[in-house]
């Protein structure tokens, strides 16, 4: 599997392969699981998804440091592709980290879609 390289490419693909609904449920899923306060009807549009992501990231970065590694954790963003982002510009951060997650939610929908 490739994984998209922007956050257009994953939506394309994701609307190609009929699996929007699907990355969107599983993210719901991830969030609950981080006990993140934060839920997205299947019919949001991308650009509103990344949007509030990004900014509850933000948050959880600024204010709930702890929160905001659990949820990297349950997600299950690779530590390694966290460690080489660049940490000084938070806001820059925060939309950096919110293309990992929905990057990794991706893989866990597309893997599910292939192998179940």
């Amino acid at each position: 599997m490739n994984l998209p390289q922007t956050f257009e490419n994953l939506i394309e693909e994701a609307h190609t392969l009929n699996l929007y609904e699907k990355l969107i449920a599983q993210l719901n899923k991830d969030l609950t699981y981080a006990n993140v306060d934060l839920y997205f009807n299947t019919s949001v549009l991308p650009s509103s998804l990344r949007l509030m992501l990004q900014e509850v990231v933000y948050k959880l970065i600024n204010e709930k440091f702890m929160d905001y590694l659990n949820l990297l954790y349950i997600v299950d963003v690779s530590e390694e592709k966290v460690r080489s982002l660049d940490g000084m510009d938070t806001y820059k951060l925060s939309a950096d980290i919110t293309f990992l997650i929905l990057q990794r939610v991706w893989q866990k929908v597309w893997f599910k879609n292939k192998y179940a």
